[in-house]
């Protein structure tokens, strides 16, 4: 199979993952399946590329051009592109798990998701920003399989 092929493969397969977290961010099956199944699959994935090619690399990371050196081999550049897909995914999975616990309403975590898919760290901060502005006022989701504190009634 070509590089290409993995990295349009590898694309819509993370798509897959962040359609999930927009549309049914309140499901577990959700969550786990984009935020740690879909994670994983990816990262096996970059290792398998990484211990099937990285012998044949030049360059490093000792230096800026030495990245690019790396990265001028294609099933490398692809392996680094299958990284920022794994972790941006579980990044945005553990925003929508983090925003369902202190009760931030989705349609205000999914710009964040957007921003987080596209940008990355950007989104980051943006649901960090989302968060910090928002303390007080949103309540953490209360879990119906504890039993209540004398002190919540």
């Amino acid at each position: 199979m070509s590089a290409e092929a993995i990295f349009s493969m590898s694309n819509l397969f993370a798509m897959a993952g962040w359609l999930i977290l927009v549309i049914a961010p309140r499901k577990r099956w959700a969550t786990t399946t984009a935020g740690v199944v879909m994670p994983l699959t990816l990262a096996a994935l970059y290792l398998l590329l990484l211990v099937s090619r990285y012998g044949e690399a030049r360059g490093g990371f000792s230096s800026l051009p030495a990245v690019a050196t790396l990265f001028s081999n294609s099933w490398l550049l692809l392996a680094g592109w299958i990284h920022y897909l794994a972790f941006d995914l579980f990044v945005g999975a553990w925003e929508v798990r983090d925003a369902s616990r202190h009760g931030i309403p989705h349609l205000l975590v999914v710009p964040c998701l957007l921003l987080t898919f596209m940008f990355g760290p950007i989104g980051f901060m943006a649901y960090c920003a989302l968060r910090t502005i928002g303390a007080g006022r949103f309540t953490p989701s209360v879990s119906t399989s504890r039993s209540p504190h004398p002190s919540d009634r």
